[in-house]
C-alpha cells in the first residue's frame, strides 16, 4: 500500500471541508431558488410509449362515445308505442322494413308506427326508433305480406340502447394535464380516436458512486469493500419518479478518474447529477473537491443540520442541480427524499404530494440531539389503543433500516427529548394506491370542470361522478363524497338548494347560471319570444325530437315541470351533461335540449333563456375541513378564480 503524502495526512487532519452547517429551511430555500420548478419540456408520443409517463394537456374529447345510439341486443328496431299490451296470448304484429342493420351500415330509412327494422348488436338506431326488442321475444309472421314479425313482449323507451355520448361527449375533458397514464387512461385516448398524446419529458439523472471500498454487485468482494446498494437505491428512485437513470458506476478515491466521469454526466446531457460519497470531511472524500469547481452559482449548501444526513452537498450549474449524498444508505435515501425527489418530481411534471401520515404513540422515551433536525425510523404496530411507534435503532450506515421501517418521525430541532406516550405523527414510507384526495358527485358543470381542472394543477387528485343533483346531495348525506355539485329547486319555498339539505351536511355557495333552450340557429321552429311559443311548436311537430338529461339531475326536474307530463319525441334520450346535449342537437340527432348558455356560446347554439338557477356545493360537515375540501373553498373565493368564472358565463 502506497504511503500517504504528508500534505494528505495534513489535509486529513484539518477536516475542514464543511463551509457552513445551516438547518433544512435554510438549505432548501437556498438550493430551489436556483432551479425552475416546473417541467422540462413535453414530447408527443404514440399511445404505446405513454404508460407511466405524465400528461401534458388536457385531454379533450372531440367525439362522442359512443359516437351514435347503439343496439345493445339482437333484435328488432321499434318505436316502443308500437309493443305496448304484448303479451304472449296477445302479440302484436309489425311490418319489417325493407333494411337489414348491421355494425358499420347507415341506416337509410326511417321506422314509422307499426313497422320494425332488424338490427344486430352494436349497430347503429334508425331513425323513428326508441327501443330495441329482443329477437327472442318475437317470430317471423308466416302470413303477412310484405314481411313482419310477431311481437310476444312490450318495450320501453330507451330499452336496449346506448345513447350517444352516454360514455363521452364530445367537447368534454376526459383527462387533465398531470394525470399519470396507466392502462386505463391510454384506453380512454384510445376510445376518443386519438393514436398519441403529449407528455412530459423524462428528466435524465446521472447516478455516480464514488469510494475506494464501494464495489458493484456481482463481482468479489475485498476485504473492507462495501456492495454499492445507493446506486441501486436511487435508479429505482429515479424511475419512481418518472425519471430516467443514467448509471456512471462507481469510482474510487482518485481525483483525475472522478473528474473524467463528472464530465461523463455532463456530456451525457444529465438533467440532474447524483453522487453518493466523497461529502463529509474524510481524508479520502473527493467529490467535494470536484463539486467545488462548479459556477453559476455552484455550491449552495455543504452540511445540514440533519439527522441522518449532515454532510449532504448541494450545488447548482446553469439550472441544473448536482447533489453529493452522504455515502451511508439510510442518510443518502432520507437526504435524496427531503431534496432531491421534490426537485425531479417537479421536472418530471409531477405534482409535489405530501407523504401520508398517521398518528401514533411513542411506547417509551426518545432522547434527540438539540441543533438537529432528527428523522427517526419506526415501526408501527397495532395495539388495542391503536398505533405505537417503536424506533428503528439501527443508523444511518444501515442498509435494511429504510426498507424494513414503516415511516418516520420528524423531531423538531430545539427538542431535546419525546416522553414515552407522546402522540406523534408518522409519515409512511410504502407506496399504494392512492385514492383521489377529493371525491365530487352530482351534478355536471363546465364551472366545476374548470374548478377541479385548478385543483388538478395545484397538485390535488380529483374524482367525479355525474349522476345529477339529486344523487349527489344523498351522497353528500350518507357521507360517500367531499363535495356534491347541485342545483334543485324546492317546490314549496322557491329556494334553491338550502331548503333541502339535512343537518349533516353544510352548503358553500356557488355561482349562478343561466339554463335554456338550445337549438340550432336556422331552424325555424325556434324562432319565438317565448317557452310557450316555443313549447307549442315543438309538441306539435312529431318530428322535432329532443334529448333530455338524465334522471335526477336538476336539468331533468325542470325539463319535466317545463313540459307538464308531455313526453315529446326523443324525450327517452338521456344524456349525462349540457355537453351532450349541445353535441346532440349541433350533429343534427335531435332538435332540441335544455342546457346551460355557456355551453350553447360554445357550440354556437341558439339559446331561449328558461331561468337563472343556483349551482351549489353540499358538503358532509365530517369533511368540511378536510384539506382538499379547504381547499376547495379557498379557490371558489379568490377573485382570480370568481373572474375566470364570470368570463365563462357565471355570476360568481
Amino acid at each position: 500500500m502506497k504511503s500517504p503524502r504528508p500534505e494528505d495526512i495534513r489535509r486529513a487532519a484539518e477536516q475542514e471541508q464543511f463551509l457552513e452547517v445551516i438547518s433544512r429551511d435554510v438549505a432548501e430555500q437556498r438550493f430551489r431558488q436556483h432551479l425552475r420548478m416546473s417541467p422540462l419540456g413535453a414530447d408527443t408520443l404514440p399511445l404505446s410509449q405513454v404508460l407511466n409517463r405524465v400528461l401534458a394537456m388536457d385531454v379533450v374529447a372531440d367525439v362522442d362515445v359512443p359516437g351514435f345510439d347503439r343496439a345493445n341486443v339482437d333484435g328488432f328496431a321499434v318505436q316502443a308505442a308500437d309493443t305496448i299490451g304484448a303479451l304472449e296470448e296477445r302479440p302484436r304484429t309489425l311490418r319489417l322494413n325493407h333494411e337489414i342493420l348491421s355494425p358499420g351500415i347507415e341506416p337509410l330509412i326511417t321506422v314509422q308506427p307499426g313497422t320494425a327494422t332488424p338490427i344486430a348488436t352494436g349497430a347503429i338506431i334508425p331513425r323513428g326508433a326508441d327501443a330495441v326488442i329482443m329477437v327472442e321475444f318475437t317470430e317471423t309472421d308466416p302470413q303477412s305480406e310484405p314481411a313482419g314479425i310477431i311481437v310476444r313482449r312490450s318495450v320501453s323507451e330507451g330499452e336496449q340502447i346506448t345513447f350517444a355520448g352516454t360514455d363521452v361527449a364530445q367537447g368534454e375533458t376526459v383527462l387533465r394535464a398531470g394525470q399519470l397514464l396507466t392502462s386505463r387512461e391510454i384506453g380512454v385516448v384510445a376510445a376518443i380516436g386519438r393514436a398519441e398524446v403529449q407528455v412530459f419529458r423524462q428528466p435524465r439523472v446521472a447516478i455516480i458512486s464514488t469510494g475506494n471500498e464501494i464495489v458493484a454487485p456481482g463481482q468479489p468482494r475485498p476485504v473492507g469493500g462495501v456492495y454499492d446498494s445507493n446506486a441501486a437505491i436511487l435508479s429505482a428512485a429515479v424511475e419512481e419518479l418518472g425519471c430516467v437513470p443514467i448509471s456512471l458506476g462507481c469510482v474510487g478515491d482518485d481525483e483525475v478518474q472522478l473528474d473524467a466521469v463528472f464530465q461523463r454526466a455532463f456530456d451525457s446531457d444529465a438533467d440532474a447529477i447524483l453522487l453518493s460519497g466523497g461529502t463529509s470531511k474524510g481524508a479520502g472524500d473527493l467529490s467535494y473537491r470536484a463539486v467545488s469547481r462548479l459556477k453559476n452559482p455552484g455550491i449552495v449548501a455543504h452540511g445540514v443540520a440533519l439527522k441522518p444526513g449532515k454532510p449532504i452537498c448541494l450545488a447548482v450549474e446553469n439550472g441544473r442541480p448536482i447533489v453529493i449524498l452522504p455515502g451511508f444508505p439510510t442518510s443518502a435515501i432520507f437526504t435524496f427524499h427531503e431534496f432531491v425527489a421534490p426537485v425531479l418530481r417537479a421536472f418530471a411534471g409531477y405534482p409535489e404530494r405530501p407523504r401520508e401520515q398517521v398518528t401514533a404513540t411513542l411506547p417509551l422515551r426518545v432522547n434527540s440531539e438539540k441543533g438537529r433536525t432528527e428523522y427517526l425510523l419506526v415501526g408501527l404496530v397495532r395495539t388495542p389503543a391503536g398505533l405505537a411507534a417503536y424506533p428503528m435503532g439501527k443508523g444511518s450506515g444501515s442498509v435494511t433500516t429504510f426498507s424494513s421501517a414503516d415511516g418516520f418521525i420528524t423531531i423538531p430541532t430545539q427538542t431535546e427529548m419525546l416522553d414515552e406516550g407522546s402522540q406523534v405523527s408518522v409519515q409512511l414510507l410504502g407506496q399504494r394506491l392512492e385514492p383521489a384526495d377529493l371525491v365530487v358527485i352530482g351534478s355536471h358543470c363546465v364551472g366545476l370542470d374548470y374548478l377541479l381542472g385548478e385543483l388538478q394543477r395545484r397538485g390535488v387528485s380529483t374524482k367525479f361522478l355525474s349522476v345529477g343533483s339529486t344523487g349527489g346531495l344523498a351522497a353528500a348525506k350518507r357521507g360517500e363524497c367531499d363535495i356534491a355539485g347541485m342545483h334543485l329547486l324546492d317546490p314549496e319555498t322557491g329556494i334553491y338548494n338550502r331548503p333541502l339539505l339535512s343537518p349533516s351536511v353544510e352548503l358553500l355557495t356557488g355561482y349562478q347560471r343561466l339554463q335554456g333552450v338550445v337549438f340550432r340557429r336556422d331552424d325555424p321552429r325556434f324562432q319565438g319570444e317565448t317557452w310557450d311559443a316555443v313549447r307549442t311548436a315543438v309538441l306539435a311537430d312529431p318530428h322535432c325530437r329532443m334529448v333530455n338529461r338524465n334522471a335526477g339531475s336538476g336539468t331533468r326536474i325542470l325539463i319535466d315541470r317545463l313540459l307538464g307530463g308531455q313526453h315529446p319525441p326523443g324525450y327517452a334520450v338521456q344524456s349525462k351533461s349540457h355537453n351532450a346535449v349541445a353535441t346532440a342537437v349541433s350533429q343534427g340527432r335531435a332538435d332540441w335540449g335544455v342546457a346551460i348558455d355557456t355551453v350553447a356560446r360554445q357550440y354556437d347554439l341558439g339559446f331561449l333563456p328558461l331561468q337563472a338557477e343556483h349551482y351549489d356545493f353540499a358538503i358532509p360537515k365530517s369533511r368540511w375541513d378536510r384539506p382538499a375540501v379547504k381547499l376547495f373553498r379557498e379557490l371558489l373565493q379568490t377573485n382570480e378564480i370568481r373572474a375566470e368564472l364570470e368570463s365563462k358565463g357565471f355570476v360568481a
